[in-house]
C-alpha cells in the first residue's frame, strides 16, 4: 500500500523517501494542505508503468484494427510469416 506524507518531506526525509520507493517498489503519495500534490517513484518502476503503456497502446491499437477488418490469419499463417522473417534477417547479416 502505498505511503502518504507531507510534500515538506520530500526535502526533510529525501534518502528515507527514496530507499522507500526503490526497497518497496510502492509509490509515495505527497500531500499539499492535505490534498494530494506529487506521486514518488523510482525510475525503475516508472520505466516499468511506460512499458505497460506502451503494450497496453499497441494492443488497444490491434484491438481497433481488428474491427475494421475481417482477415484473419490461423498461429501457423502468423508462426511461418515470423520465422520466414526471421530466416530473411539471418541471411542478411551473414
Amino acid at each position: 500500500m502505498s505511503e502518504i506524507r507531507p510534500v515538506s518531506d520530500l526535502r526533510n526525509h529525501f534518502s528515507e523517501i527514496s530507499r522507500t520507493v526503490h526497497e518497496t517498489r510502492e509509490p509515495v503519495i505527497l500531500t499539499r494542505n492535505g490534498y494530494g500534490d506529487m506521486v514518488v517513484i523510482s525510475y525503475e518502476e516508472y520505466q516499468n508503468i511506460q512499458y505497460d503503456l506502451m503494450v497496453m497502446r499497441e494492443l488497444r491499437a490491434a484491438e481497433l484494427e481488428s474491427e475494421s477488418t475481417t482477415e484473419r490469419s490461423t498461429h501457423d499463417e502468423v508462426m511461418s510469416d515470423i520465422r520466414s522473417k526471421i530466416q530473411a534477417v539471418s541471411n542478411t547479416n551473414v
